[in-house]
């Protein structure tokens, strides 16, 4: 059908839900409907994500349950053991974000599918935890992470805890297009499911077993009651999904003096006076500063909307605060892991830090200096999840210490399989405490690392291309760059293209190798001073990103450097 006919069915059903159908009334501009019904929302290894109201293109009860019979369909086709095993649930403070958890386990009740859902809203991790600690099929998170008010999601992780790989996903959507009417899913009664056994309510029980496991998080707990008991930080978990188990960790870990920002603590999906709530970004600080300029504090934590992202701002010998870029976190807290490891004795000849492609090489540094391997996978946790599997399981001869995505995304204890800001809000209050110990600030033990490494900087540059003309748009960028195959960028030449989608290594001169990861549409480019640029289009949303590195010995250079390269690449881009 066209997206005219589709359109149509929709505006003829006398049962469509209620604020739907008032949503779908209201709309009247051609290009806002056509988005709408043009075609069914993307679903990929990460789930899917996208604007909520009406239409098969939008988040909705009709496409998270459509999902979730994907899901179900699945499942019925492995058996009743898989069936038995279940799924488990979790949802953030996002609007509809209740109803489309429900939904979801009515959809796999009547199946005869075991669920698990939280008593209320949960961090994206804690759902990952429970994956595991219950050793469930899979799981569902209900979520739009880091995205406008006006966004949700729904993530899909597999039995490890990671996201669902790739061969189960692919599955799943085949499943999911093969349903042909949207409006006709089985929804079995809730309460029939809770009394008959197939629905289990979760709440205190995984807590208190996450918790037990976020004890290994910290590496010096003497350290941390010490310093930590009388440190000034705040603790701001956005939108209120990260409060409950963040304050619990930090507790347990030993830190007592932190205050929460209160407005910012509440559960609410309006997410008022932000209208991106992202701790990368200075407005999901601005209450914070406020608060920490009064009770003078040395450190500003962020949580995200779902809790697996983590940001901060650190204060300055001038008392203003500045925010640290997702990579200077993760190099801070590799760098603190490493060095209070080798002081332990304890830090494994073998040791391995996993970060994505599009991360920093000053993480890289950091780990060379201490004599452990760093491993560069494709972006998405579930390649740094698929890294930690291989060492558990003999395939890779690593011990795992640390895991980062520069999208303020870490992992420091595997008992989780994606990101987790609580586990790093704990060891980031650890980290703060060290560098109190010795009478410095995060601040400072940011230059401290410069000085000795380098001063690094990155940049990603984040094109919206929204619509039905988005996607080809990405693509012909894509094109562009592969067939006119740039050669340098900013007077500086390209010595290394790496094509992901080709899996290839090429040198200027022509010589050809494996990369030996994954396939995947991406570019990077390294060049002589061992700056690197990569090109990706987003896996989420219509977007394509540009991601530069470079470094130098002094900040102003590094900065010149940046600007140059970003100069450039827009150049090339836009001719």
């Amino acid at each position: 059908m066209s997206w005219k006919d589709t359109y149509q069915v929709w505006k003829e059903r006398t049962d469509l839900e209620p604020n739907l159908k008032k949503e779908l009334d209201a709309m009247h501009d051609d290009k806002e409907i056509e988005d709408a019904f043009y075609a069914p929302m993307s679903f990929g290894t990460a789930g899917m994500r996208g604007l909520m109201g009406p239409g098969i293109n939008r988040m909705n009860v009709y496409t998270v349950r459509q999902a979730t019979e994907g899901l179900a369909t699945l499942m019925d086709s492995l058996g009743d053991g898989i069936k038995n095993r279940g799924v488990a649930i979790s949802y953030d403070s996002r609007h509809n974000s209740r109803q489309f958890a429900h939904d979801s386990a009515r959809v796999l009740g009547a199946h005869g599918i075991k669920v698990y859902i939280y008593d209320n809203l949960r961090p994206t991790p804690e759902l990952s935890f429970a994956v595991r600690h219950l050793h469930t099929y899979a799981g569902i998170m209900i979520t739009a992470s880091h995205n406008p008010k006006e966004y949700n999601g729904y993530k899909i992780y597999g039995e490890d805890g990671g996201q669902m790989p790739p061969k189960e996903s692919d599955m799943m959507t085949g499943y999911i297009r093969k349903i042909t009417d949207i409006f006709d899913i089985k929804l079995a009664d809730e309460q029939e499911m809770l009394d008959n056994g197939i629905e289990t309510i979760m709440g205190e029980d995984v807590d208190a077993a996450y918790l037990a496991n976020a004890k290994s998080v910290t590496v010096n707990p003497e350290l941390a009651k010490e310093y930590g008991k009388d440190m000034k930080f705040v603790f701001t978990p956005l939108c209120g999904t990260g409060r409950m188990l963040g304050e619990r960790a930090l507790r347990q870990a030993g830190f007592t003096n932190f205050t929460i920002e209160p407005t910012e603590a509440q559960p609410n999906g309006d997410f008022p006076g932000l209208e991106h709530p992202n701790p990368e970004f200075p407005e999901a600080f601005v209450r914070s500063i406020k608060l920490g300029k009064e009770i003078d504090a040395d450190v500003l934590i962020a949580t995200d909307p779902d809790a697996d992202r983590l940001g901060c701002a650190v204060r300055q010998p001038n008392g203003e605060y500045q925010l640290l870029t997702g990579n200077q976190i993760a190099s801070i807290m590799l760098a603190y892991i490493l060095e209070a490891h080798k002081q332990a004795g304890t830090l494994p000849k073998n040791a391995a830090a996993v970060k994505s492609i599009v991360s920093t090489n000053f993480a890289a540094k950091i780990a060379e200096s201490y004599g452990v391997k760093m491993i560069n996978v494709l972006t998405g946790f579930k390649w740094i999840a698929d890294q930690i599997h291989q060492y558990e399981t003999g395939k890779a001869d690593h011990t795992f210490m640390f895991g980062f995505e520069e999208s303020y995304g870490y992992l420091i204890k595997p008992f989780v399989r994606d990101k987790d800001a609580i586990q790093s809000l704990t060891l980031l209050a650890e980290v703060a405490a060290y560098y109190r110990s010795r009478n410095m600030t995060l601040y400072d033990g940011l230059q401290e690392l410069f000085k000795k490494y380098g001063y690094f900087r990155e940049k990603t540059v984040a094109n919206m291309y929204p619509g039905v003309d988005g996607p080809a748009k990405i693509q012909a960028l894509m094109k562009k760059f592969r067939e006119e195959a740039p050669t340098e960028f900013a007077g500086h030449k390209v010595t290394v293209t790496e094509d992901f989608s080709k899996g290839t290594k090429t040198t200027a001169d022509g010589q050809v190798s494996e990369l030996g990861i994954p396939e995947s549409n991406v570019l990077r480019y390294i060049l002589d001073d061992e700056t690197w640029i990569a090109i990706r289009p987003s896996g989420t949303e219509p977007k394509l990103k540009f991601y530069i590195g470079t470094s130098a010995p002094s900040l102003d250079e590094a900065n010149t450097k940046l600007a140059s390269f970003e100069k450039a690449l827009k150049e090339f881009a836009e001719e």
